[in-house]
């Protein structure tokens, strides 16, 4: 007698279905047939090179953009497309890489903007605090409701930006879905570890998140599948573990990487070189904000040629004031600047004519003008040289020609329907900072800059741009050029680096070898911990 054979159970419905998504800019296939599920208490990795279309595809679920093709269920129901306030209400809450906090507010205020009527007679902030309160217990998330968001760590507001998503109150019904944009970029160690700890909470109470990283190693550690787009296309959906008996391999970085690019991605590699003169020398030096405020206190820093020296810190530590005045936007207060052995008037103009290049950590407001064509930002902060005028007429045709070199050089992609007059703005955000890095080391031509400082150069970017990235500051470095990088990404800075320093509200550790430092130790010293106490 055989045993009778047990129906398997069904299977739980999606609470998110995707069916058929197409969207097109113009020429420009941003998703085309994109269809994937998310379970309850999953985590799903979106993965894919820049221009790949992942912010296109979240921004349609979240009610941003309204595809051409295709529709959306959210917990069995559909979702009306192009209505942010509909997916609000679906549960589908966003986490962006750049925090959307009012800074002079406190955390209860920050989660309450947006919740109630302008035209109710009061404010329900009692409510709305126990509401705050019980959502950060639940999940783990300890933060003061009266705290002003200014004065919190970067990690806390992080806190923050999910509270705001997953507290229940008024309008808001408190987010079932999370999607987190590259939640990691501006986090110390520590803060990365606190935040895997409460993605582990939030999925255990049953929280379906979709994570957007670039970090392949964090994709690893904290998703259950691996969703991979490739020019506008689902190429990949694949378990992170595969099951327990199936003689599968594990999942690598390596392979990751080949699905998101189409070829193998070769690490960037060093060449022998060795370290020249001073280049750039800070001794002492101060920066005077407003109010009096210092935002460099007594910074002390030498580069040579041929070396490349990294900053690391959490962002907003002064790191921005470093560049600025690296660049001729910000005038000493106090202390010694000379590069290439000359003080240099506090002008733009003086260090772009002494040719130093500079890649700015905000593309969109300092790297690029938006709305002008691709062409004319590729030579923008070169236009009245010799090369590009004569006469004061622009000399149009060389500006083109070397906006062609250099969408070709470092592969900016977007520019199908428009070529070189595509508007800039249209450009992903990992494409314009290709372009923006390709205008800086090619700033003088064939010869490398003497001097090149780098604000966060791989942000955004994928990881076949990352090498690619890598690669090209490393062979300027052995071509001669003295180079500077500022960077949150701890990854970025032990790749790169022949020699670290840290900043922490102004000031400036001594710049040690790359060997001397650890993990434990950089993330200490990012947060402001004494370097003796921070030796492991």
């Amino acid at each position: 007698m055989t045993a009778a054979a047990v129906p398997a159970a069904p299977a739980a419905a999606p609470v998110l279905q995707l069916r058929g998504i197409g969207k097109r800019f113009g020429a420009l296939v941003a998703n085309e047939d994109i269809s994937l599920t998310l379970q309850r208490g999953e985590v799903l990795a979106l993965l894919g090179e820049n221009g790949a279309g992942k912010s296109t595809l979240v921004s349609i679920l979240f009610g941003h953009y309204t595809a051409d093709t295709g529709t959306v269920e959210a917990f069995g129901r559909p979702l009306p497309p192009g209505d942010t306030r509909a997916a609000l209400a679906a549960g589908i809450g966003m986490v962006h890489q750049h925090f959307t906090l009012a800074d002079n507010l406190s955390v209860l205020d920050n989660v309450m903007l947006g919740t109630e009527p302008l035209w109710w007679p009061f404010s329900r902030r009692a409510a709305a605090r126990k509401a705050l309160v019980d959502t950060a217990r639940r999940f783990g998330l300890g933060v003061d409701p009266e705290a002003r968001v200014g004065q919190l760590s970067v990690g806390e507001r992080q806190r923050v930006e999910i509270l705001k998503a997953l507290v229940p109150f008024g309008r808001r019904r408190g987010a079932r879905v999370l999607i987190l944009d590259e939640p990691t970029a501006v986090l110390t160690p520590q803060e990365s570890e606190s935040l895997f700890a409460t993605l582990q909470q939030l999925v255990a109470e049953g929280l379906s998140v979709i994570f957007i990283s670039h970090k392949l190693d964090e994709v690893l550690r904290v998703s259950d599948r691996v969703a991979v787009l490739r020019a506008g296309r689902l190429v990949a959906m694949l378990p992170t573990r595969p099951v327990a008996g199936s003689g599968e391999p594990p999942l690598t970085k390596a392979a990751l990487a080949e699905l998101m690019v189409g070829r193998r991605v070769a690490p960037a590699t060093r060449q022998p070189r060795q370290r020249g003169a001073p280049v750039c020398v800070l001794q002492g030096a101060c920066v005077e904000g407003p109010h009096g405020r210092r935002l460099l206190d007594g910074i002390d820093l030498t580069v040579h040629a041929g070396e490349l020296v990294a900053i690391a810190g959490v962002s907003g530590n002064g790191q921005q004031a470093l560049a600025d005045l690296l660049c001729g936007l910000h005038r000493l207060s106090a202390g010694m600047l000379a590069i290439g052995g000359h003080a240099l008037p506090a002008r733009p103009r003086a260090y772009v004519d002494a040719g130093i290049a500079r890649v700015p950590e905000d593309r969109h407001a300092a790297g690029v003008v938006g709305d002008l064509p691709l062409w004319e930002n590729a030579v923008l902060d070169r236009y009245a040289q010799p090369a590009f005028s004569r006469a004061g007429w622009l000399r149009r045709g060389r500006m083109r020609a070397h906006a062609q070199a250099l969408v070709q050089r470092f592969d900016v992609r977007g520019t199908e329907g428009g070529g070189l007059d595509t508007v800039t703005r249209r450009l992903s955000g990992g494409n314009m900072q290709k372009l923006i890095l390709g205008r800086a080391l090619a700033a003088n031509g064939d010869a490398v800059p003497p001097f090149i400082i780098v604000n966060q150069p791989t942000w955004g970017l994928d990881v076949g741009a990352v090498a690619y990235v890598h690669q090209q500051l490393l062979d300027a470095c052995a071509r001669g050029a003295a180079v500077l990088v500022i960077t949150e990404d701890l990854d970025e800075v032990f790749a790169l680096a022949d020699r670290i320093a840290v900043m922490h509200h102004g000031r400036l550790t001594s710049a040690q070898p790359v060997a001397d430092w650890s993990l434990q130790r950089i993330g200490l010293a990012m947060a402001g911990q004494q370097l003796e106490a921070a030796h492991v």
